[in-house]
């Protein structure tokens, strides 16, 4: 019994170790970056960590310029301390992920009065004052959900039965939860509108919470009598949690919308249980967004694709296109080593996989 307790502990010191050294790998901790990265948590998407992270590291390094990549774990106030942090250790250019308008707008003008720039990345900050915003086309991004709901109403034969389609939406305090819900309306509203379809709950999802998903999901099964025909979920960890749901009560996979082509998306998608998933390459967001820190650091111009308004003004931003990923063309993720085939085709879903 000695030998398994002292075996088992030098186990879990060898994992910490080895998770450990890979935080350490992937993110530079020196204190005067001149390049601040601000992520807003891990659990929302695993984008964040999996994708975006890396991706950042990747470019950082390649453009050869110091930076460190700090995560708020969804505290606005946490992350308006790491603002801070950054900026007093001197920091050029700070890469905001926004996780509501006033610690964010409080974080653009700690920038500006510091002499540093920021730029808003993937998510917009209505009311703020950043030298660029860069991202996705989200009402693109809509607009494919949408589509992809509508894609599989006709495939199950529910398109001309006033199926009921459910929407549930990202956190009210990101920007992008209306671009995506004012997409994916643009599809659905007309045809509730006609009574080709019937509109029905329709809820935002605070802090993009996946677990709070869930519980709201089951809210509306029950409001509805378990009467709910597709989804239009925002992304794929909401989408996940209708998933959940559905088995939960037995019930058969429904037309169904995610985005950020995670993993589990991906399993759901070719497992029959969610219909798409939106491709936002991360890993051309974070070079874009590597290039116009560089820039903005050397009191340049960053490239931009173009301007976006923000309340009265405009401001200068470089929008990147989104693309549906569906069972006919997930295989276009690995080819593209966006998603490594080992981190799919596992376990109960290597059946699905061909």
């Amino acid at each position: 019994m000695k030998k398994l307790i002292i075996a088992l502990t030098i186990g879990v010191l060898a994992v910490t170790t080895s998770v450990t050294a890979a935080l350490a790998t992937s993110t530079k901790t020196s204190a005067s970056a001149d390049i601040c990265v601000l992520l807003p948590d891990p659990k929302s998407s695993v984008r964040w960590e999996t994708q975006d992270r890396p991706a950042l590291v990747a470019a950082f390094k390649k453009a050869g310029v110091s930076y460190v990549i700090s995560n708020a774990d969804g505290d606005a106030q946490k992350q308006r301390s790491q603002a801070d942090q950054c900026l007093a250790n001197g920091a050029k250019v700070v890469i905001l992920v926004s996780l509501d308008a006033g610690s964010s707008i409080a974080i653009e003008k700690a920038a500006a009065s510091a002499g540093a720039k920021v730029i808003e990345y993937d998510r917009q900050v209505i009311g703020g004052n950043a030298a660029i915003y860069i991202s996705f086309d989200g009402r693109a991004v809509g607009v494919l959900q949408g589509k992809g709901v509508v894609a599989g109403l006709k495939a199950n034969g529910m398109y001309g039965k006033k199926p009921v389609v459910a929407e549930l939406n990202g956190g009210q305090t990101d920007n992008n939860s209306y671009l995506f819900k004012g997409g994916y309306d643009s599809i659905l509203k007309p045809l509730y509108k006609n009574g080709t379809f019937v509109k029905g709950p329709d809820q935002f999802v605070p802090g993009w919470d996946n677990q709070k998903a869930g519980t709201i999901f089951e809210q509306m099964l029950v409001k509805t009598n378990n009467k709910i025909d597709a989804v239009a979920a925002a992304n794929d960890g909401l989408a996940n949690a209708v998933v959940v749901a559905l088995k939960a009560r037995k019930l058969k996979p429904i037309p169904l919308s995610g985005q950020d082509a995670t993993p589990q998306g991906v399993q759901n998608i070719i497992s029959g249980w969610q219909t798409m998933t939106v491709w936002k390459d991360t890993r051309k967001l974070a070079t874009a967004s590597a290039n116009a820190a560089v820039a903005l650091a050397k009191g340049q111009k960053p490239k931009t694709t173009g301007t976006v308004k923000n309340g009265s003004k405009t401001l200068p931003a470089y929008i990147i296109p989104p693309q549906a990923i569906t069972k006919a063309n997930y295989k276009i993720l690995f080819t593209a080593k966006y998603l490594k085939r080992g981190d799919v085709c596992v376990g109960e879903f290597a059946k699905f996989c061909k």
